[in-house]
C-alpha cells in the first residue's frame, strides 16, 4: 500500500468520500473486524472506537447498552416501554431494543459511528448519535469464502459467505455463521453451565433483482441465534452481611471459578426479519429508495451471574436469587427517500413510519439454602427440582409505539464560490406510546399509560474546502429519545422525552498524497430532561426482584470534548492508526421517588471515560505471490460510572489484541487461494473491572473484562476475491 484507501459511507443517505463529508464518522471496514475478531457488536466494547462505549447490561451480553460523546446511554436500557439512545441500523432498517444486540455479524461491509445528534436523516432516538452497519449486497459472480477455527476456552468457528452466478436478472447470496465458546469463569456446582459462554449462529438469504440500470429490488432474511451465560460478578471486598465462604473466597484478582453455585441455564435470544430495498433511478439527477422491514425477537434471560456479589448470609435463609425474564418484540418499517442532485443542489426529502410491540415479564426464585453457620448451602428444597411454571410471576407488562416522521436535508454550493456548502435540514416527529402494568410483586396491577409527544430536529452545518485535500465545518443540530414508563416501578408513570442539542467544529485533511489523514473535531452538546432510573432502597431479606422509577431531571447536563484520528502510510505497507476522545461529562440533578418529598439527587454521567484512545499498526510483507500481514492494535481509557448514583469509578483499561494472517496462498488443485491466521484478544492478559459497584450491605464486587483469547483459523476463498 503506498497511500490510504477512499473511504465510502453513506451517512447522508447517500455515497460520498469520508473526508468530503462534513460529519464527525468512524468507520470499521471489514478487515478492521477481522483484525479484531470482532464477531458482535458487543466485540467492540474494548474500545476500537474512543468514543463509542459498548457495555452489556450490568452482565447479561445478550442485552448491550450504547453511548457516543457520553450520552444515550442508560443503566437500565432493557426497559420494554424505553427506547435507547443510540440508534442501531443494519441497511438503513432501525433495530427498537437493547436485547438481540449481542448476536452474530452478517458479512459486513463496514460500520459506520455517527458521532453526535442524527435527528434529520436517522431520526429516531439518535440523540447520542447512530450506528450504521452496511452488508455486503450479492456480486452476481460465483464467490465461496469459507473459514473454520478453533480457540482457548473450547471456541470453534465457522464462516460462510456465498456468491451464485447471476440467474437472469437475479443475483442470490446466502451468509452463515456459527461462533461458540465455553465459560471462562467455572460454575462452583458441578455439572451446570459456567459463566461466560456463547454459542452464536445465524444465517441471511439475500436475492438482488435488477431488471433495468434503473431499478433494483433486494430481499433479504435474516435468522440468528445467541445463547449466552451471563458475565460473573465477583466479590472483591465483602459486607457485613457476608458469609464465611464468601469472605473467604473475596479476592480483587479475578478468580477463574465461582466462590458460590447454582443452577445457570442459557438465555436464549431468536431475532429474524424480513427487509426489501428498492432503488429507482427516475431520471439522472433524482432517485427514489423505500425501506421496507418486518422483525421479531425473543429473548429469554437466566441470569445467576451476581451469586457471589448479592447473597447475604441469614442462618438456615434461602439465598441465590435466580434472575428469570422475557422479552418478545414484534416491529415494522417502513421509510421512503427522495435523492436528489442538480449540481448546485443536493437533496434527501423522505418519510419514516415504526411500530412496535413489546411484551416482558420476570420471576426471581430463591435456588440456594444457607445452613446455620454460613460454612455450606444446599439447594432450596422449595424451588428443587426447578419449576418455572409454579413460580410466582413478579412483574409483567406490555407497550406498544408508534412513530410518524417527515424529515428534508439540503445542502447548496453555490456557482460562484464552489469552496462553499451550505446544509439545512429538519425532521418533524410524532411519537406515541400506551402500555400496561399487568402484575405487580405477583399480584394483578391497574397501572397503564398513553402518551404522545410531537417535535421537529433541525440541523444546519456550513463547510468550507480550503483545498482539495482540506476541508472545515461547522455543525449544530438536536436529537431525542422518546418518552415512556418504566415496568420495574410501583407506579408506571409516564416521563417525558430527553433532548440534545450540539453544536460541532471539524477539521479534515489528508497530506502526502494520501499518506497522512487528520481529522479532528470539538464538540459540546447539552442534555435536558435526561431520563434518570432511581432503584429502591436494598433490603436484606426484603423484596427479591427490582424495583427502580423513572424521572426526569430538571438540571441540564453538559458533554464536551475533543477527538483526534490519525491514520498515515509513513512507508509502502505499513498503516498505523491513532485515534484520542478527551470527554467532559458534567452531573445532573433529577428528583428522587424514594425519598420523602422528592429532593434531587445527584447524577452521575454514564461510560464516559475522560481519556480514551486507540491505535493500530498493520505492515504486510510480500513472499512471492502471497503476503506476510502483521495486525496490532491496542485501546486504553480511564475509568468510567456504571451507575448513574454512585460515586464508584471502574478500573483504568488496557487492553491488545493482534492477528498474524499468511494470505493469498495460491492452490491451483482447488482453483482456490487460502489464508492461515493466529489471533489474540487482550493479548497481555490485562486484567480491569468493566463494572464496579459498592454497597453498605453487600461490599464492594465488580465484572473483571475477558481474559486473554487466542485461536487458528484457516481460510478458503474460490471465485473473485472479495
Amino acid at each position: 500500500m503506498s497511500g490510504l484507501d477512499e473511504v465510502v459511507v453513506t451517512a447522508q443517505k447517500r455515497e460520498t468520500n469520508l473526508q468530503e463529508t462534513p460529519i464527525s464518522i468512524a468507520v470499521l471496514t471489514t478487515e478492521s473486524l477481522e483484525n479484531r475478531q470482532a464477531i458482535s457488536l458487543g466485540s467492540l466494547s474494548d474500545g476500537a472506537i474512543p468514543s463509542l462505549r459498548v457495555a452489556p447490561f450490568v452482565g447479561r451480553s445478550s442485552a448491550l447498552n450504547i453511548g457516543i460523546r457520553g450520552v444515550g446511554a442508560s443503566f437500565d436500557a432493557n426497559q420494554p416501554a424505553r427506547d435507547a439512545g443510540v440508534g442501531i441500523y443494519v441497511d438503513g432498517v432501525f433495530l427498537g431494543r437493547a436485547q438481540g444486540l449481542g448476536t452474530a455479524l452478517l458479512d459486513v461491509e463496514r460500520i459506520e459511528v455517527l458521532k453526535g445528534p442524527q435527528g434529520t436523516l436517522f431520526g429516531r432516538n439518535t440523540q447520542g448519535g447512530a450506528v450504521s452497519i452496511v452488508t455486503r449486497a450479492p456480486s452476481g459472480d460465483f464467490r465461496l469464502d469459507a473459514r473454520v477455527g478453533t480457540s482457548n476456552f473450547g471456541g470453534r468457528n465457522a464462516v460462510v459467505h456465498l456468491d451464485l452466478p447471476q440467474i437472469g436478472d437475479v443475483s442470490f447470496k446466502i451468509d452463515g455463521v456459527m461462533n461458540e465458546r465455553d465459560g471462562s469463569t467455572e460454575n462452583a456446582v458441578a455439572g451446570t453451565t459456567d459463566f461466560n459462554s456463547w454459542d452464536k449462529t445465524g444465517f441471511r438469504l439475500t436475492a438482488l433483482w435488477k431488471p433495468s440500470e434503473q431499478l433494483d429490488i433486494q430481499y433479504a432474511y435474516d435468522n440468528s441465534k445467541d445463547v449466552t451465560t451471563p458475565y460473573h460478578a465477583q466479590l472483591l471486598i465483602p459486607g457485613p452481611f457476608a458469609s464465611p465462604l464468601q469472605r473467604d473466597g473475596a479476592t480483587l484478582a479475578r478468580r477463574e471459578k465461582s466462590i458460590l453455585g447454582g443452577e445457570q441455564a442459557d438465555s436464549v435470544g431468536k431475532t429474524s426479519g424480513h427487509t426489501l430495498v428498492l432503488n429507482w433511478a427516475i431520471n439522472e439527477s433524482t432517485r427514489l429508495r423505500s425501506i421496507s422491514s418486518y422483525r421479531e425477537l425473543d429473548q429469554s434471560q437466566l441470569d445467576q451471574g451476581l451469586i457471589d456479589a448479592i447473597s447475604t448470609f441469614a442462618p438456615n435463609r434461602p439465598f441465590a436469587r435466580y434472575s428469570v425474564a422475557n422479552v418478545g418484540q414484534e416491529q415494522s418499517s417502513q421509510e421512503l427517500q427522495l435523492i436528489g442532485d442538480t449540481g448546485g443542489l443536493q437533496y434527501v426529502v423522505g418519510a419514516f413510519f415504526y411500530e412496535e410491540s413489546v411484551n416482558d415479564d420476570a420471576q426471581s426464585p430463591q435456588l440456594n439454602l444457607w445452613n446455620a453457620t454460613g460454612t455450606a448451602y444446599t439447594t432450596n428444597p422449595a424451588t428443587t427440582p426447578l419449576d418455572l411454571t409454579k413460580i410466582v410471576i413478579d412483574r409483567a407488562s406490555k407497550a406498544n409505539t408508534e412513530s410518524i416522521g417527515v424529515f428534508g436535508q439540503m445542502t447548496w454550493t453555490p456557482e460562484s464560490l464552489t469552496q462553499l456548502h451550505l446544509t439545512a435540514g429538519a425532521r418533524y416527529t410524532e411519537d406515541s406510546k400506551d402500555g400496561k402494568l399487568f402484575l405487580v410483586n405477583g399480584a394483578a396491577a391497574p397501572f397503564s399509560f398513553d402518551s404522545s409527544w410531537s417535535r421537529v430536529d433541525p440541523m444546519a452545518t456550513v463547510a468550507w474546502d480550503f483545498s482539495d485535500d482540506l476541508m472545515g465545518y461547522a455543525k449544530w443540530s438536536t436529537g431525542f429519545r422518546a418518552g415512556g414508563a418504566n415496568s420495574r416501578s410501583l407506579s408506571y408513570r409516564a416521563f417525558a422525552p430527553e433532548e440534545v442539542e450540539a453544536a460541532e467544529l471539524g477539521l479534515k485533511s489528508e497530506f502526502f498524497s494520501n499518506r497522512l489523514r487528520l481529522n479532528l473535531a470539538l464538540f459540546d452538546a447539552s442534555i435536558k430532561d435526561k431520563q434518570m432510573d432511581f432503584f429502591f432502597p436494598f433490603v436484606v431479606g426484603g423484596s427479591q426482584r427490582t424495583v427502580s422509577d423513572t424521572t426526569n431531571a430538571t438540571t441540564e447536563g453538559k458533554s464536551k470534548g475533543l477527538e483526534v484520528e490519525i491514520m498515515a502510510v509513513p512507508v509502502d505497507n505499513l498503516t498505523v492508526g491513532f485515534n484520542y476522545t478527551r470527554l467532559t461529562a458534567d452531573p445532573i440533578l433529577a428528583p428522587n421517588p424514594y425519598v420523602t418529598g422528592n429532593p434531587l439527587a445527584r447524577v452521575l454521567p454514564l461510560y464516559a471515560p475522560r481519556n480514551a484512545g486507540s491505535a493500530s499498526v498493520d505492515y504486510a510483507i510480500s513472499l512471492g505471490e502471497s503476503r506476510l500481514k502483521m495486525h496490532l492494535s491496542g485501546s486504553w481509557a480511564d475509568g468510567a460510572y456504571t451507575s448513574e448514583l454512585e460515586q464508584t469509578l471502574t478500573d483504568k483499561s488496557v487492553s491488545m489484541n493482534a492477528r498474524l494472517s499468511l494470505v493469498d496462498l495460491a492452490l491451483p488443485q482447488l482453483g482456490a487461494t487460502g489464508e492461515v491466521s493466529l489471533w489474540s484478544r487482550n493479548l497481555l492478559d490485562e486484567e480491569y473491572l468493566f463494572y464496579k459497584s459498592v454497597s453498605s450491605t453487600l461490599g464492594t464486587y465488580g465484572i473483571f473484562n475477558e481474559p486473554r483469547t487466542y485461536g487458528l483459523e484457516l481460510r478458503l476463498r474460490f471465485g473473485e476475491s472479495r
